[in-house]
């Protein structure tokens, strides 16, 4: 919806891969496989690929004290590599506190958010598009997750 962003999130479609060269997602097999397997969803460029990223930390800098806090970010990977690491795409879907760490229990604390991913995967959401100034029928992927395992 911002015209800012809004040329960048369709910018893998006419991006050129150098052959056999890895420069981003859509160069990756796992991208390609993706695609393959859900031609409905590739066939919409203005669908969201999204990964999810967990990490934990200890907000009193002390190794002793039994509290830690597990951010939960959500990255959107159609933006350009250059943009899609930046903060300013980067939405921190929550923050789970505890007087000790979540552990293998962070999946209950997890069950809204992968509850509405799974509706933006098997529902279209109707969306505008601000460069077309149309609504259109978008959907939304999670394409892989990135966890700090070794914290658990």
């Amino acid at each position: 919806m911002s015209p800012k962003t809004d040329e960048h999130m369709t910018w893998h479609q006419s991006y050129n891969a150098v052959n056999r060269v890895m420069v981003y997602l859509s160069d990756g097999e796992a991208c390609k496989h993706f695609n393959s397997v859900h031609p409905h969803f590739s066939a919409e460029s203005r669908n969201i690929h999204l990964g999810l990223c967990t990490d934990a930390f200890n907000p009193f800098r002390s190794f002793v004290a039994p509290y830690s806090c597990w951010l939960v970010i959500l990255i959107v990977y159609n933006l350009p590599s250059g943009m899609c690491m930046r903060p300013e795409f980067m939405f921190l879907s929550m923050v789970i506190p505890g007087l000790n760490s979540q552990g293998w229990n962070i999946d209950v604390c997890l069950r809204l958010l992968i509850d509405e991913l799974t509706q933006l995967w098997s529902f279209d959401v109707l969306t505008y598009d601000v460069s077309t100034k149309q609504n259109f029928l978008m959907r939304t992927s999670l394409i892989w997750t990135i966890n700090d395992f070794f914290a658990l």
